[in-house]
């Protein structure tokens, strides 16, 4: 039995006028480790991303960048993922109603886990707004 990942799409408004700032947060180590990981490190074309005590108690997940257009969009693939169709996806969009700039997220996982994960992307937004103003 092939069992497929769900899939997560998530759109956050942000206060900001031009995508440069949030280009900059969602597509460089140094931008990720404000809002997404303690630690975030590039190398080759992927990511390696650390939560938690560097020193200590973390964990380490690597990720593959597949697509990375500037003032755009991100499509990351973590290395270890099994599921060939699933990846995670930061796009900078823009809304229908308001003309304004959003962040849209596209991420999957396992049915049991939707609301885990859309929990997450809701702490990971409520840092970026913390860190950056957006």
């Amino acid at each position: 039995m092939d069992v497929k990942k769900q899939r997560l799409s998530l759109e956050y408004p942000l206060n900001a006028r031009k995508p440069d700032i949030l280009w900059s947060m969602m597509s460089t180590d140094h931008g990720m480790e404000r809002w997404i990981a303690d630690r975030v490190e590039e190398k080759d074309g992927v990511m390696s991303l650390t939560w938690g005590d560097l020193w200590g108690e973390h964990h380490t997940m690597s990720a593959k960048i597949l697509e990375r257009e500037k003032n755009s969009h991100i499509r990351l693939r973590w290395t270890d993922e099994q599921d060939p169709d699933a990846f995670w996806e930061m796009r900078i969009g823009r809304s229908e109603l308001t003309e304004e700039i959003c962040l849209c997220v596209t991420d999957y996982t396992w049915a049991e886990d939707i609301d885990d994960l859309h929990d997450l992307w809701d702490g990971n937004m409520e840092r970026l707004h913390q860190s950056s103003g957006l």
